[in-house]
């Protein structure tokens, strides 16, 4: 059992945001949805039967949504990586996931509820990690791209 739960504060697109995380990833679907109760509209400003919380499981993994309102707003300083094994994967994660959202640089993305994700392929380590001269020919190659081609990596490592 993992213990630890990214818990993800929306506005009010915590159940929209939930479902479209789950559209996206395999073995990943909604859970519990908690709703605001009597008396909410007082004490949040939410409306009694508005969806509090949304659990849901993105690949496995748990998480939760909360409608807490306008006060807080995601940063690049959380983002979550989507390891991928091939370019068809990359590209599918990219695509998805970038869809109204802001692609970034070296493989980052910001969705269209502006969480920061990271699409990189499982090479990628292993490509940066063998020796000096080579590291710094993939991330020379790196820097110059914004969503990640394995290709090109691959040979920016043989020096090409």
């Amino acid at each position: 059992m993992k213990t630890i739960t990214p818990f993800l504060w929306f506005d009010d697109q915590a159940e929209e945001a939930a479902k479209f995380y789950t559209s996206i990833f395999r073995n990943s679907k909604i859970g519990k949805i908690a709703r605001y109760g009597k008396g909410a509209e007082k004490t949040t400003g939410r409306p009694t039967g508005s969806v509090m919380t949304v659990a849901f499981k993105l690949d496995g993994q748990k998480f939760v949504a909360l409608n807490g309102g306008p006060n807080f707003k995601f940063t690049e300083a959380i983002s979550f990586v989507v390891n991928c094994k091939t370019q068809a994967e990359v590209d599918r994660y990219w695509k998805r996931l970038s869809a109204g959202g802001k692609e970034v640089q070296c493989g980052w993305l910001k969705d269209k509820y502006g969480l920061s994700w990271q699409i990189v392929p499982t090479i990628l380590p292993k490509l940066m990690s063998e020796n000096s001269a080579r590291s710094q020919r993939v991330m020379k190659a790196m820097l110059k791209m914004v969503k990640l081609d394995i290709r090109k990596l691959k040979r920016a490592a043989k020096g090409r």
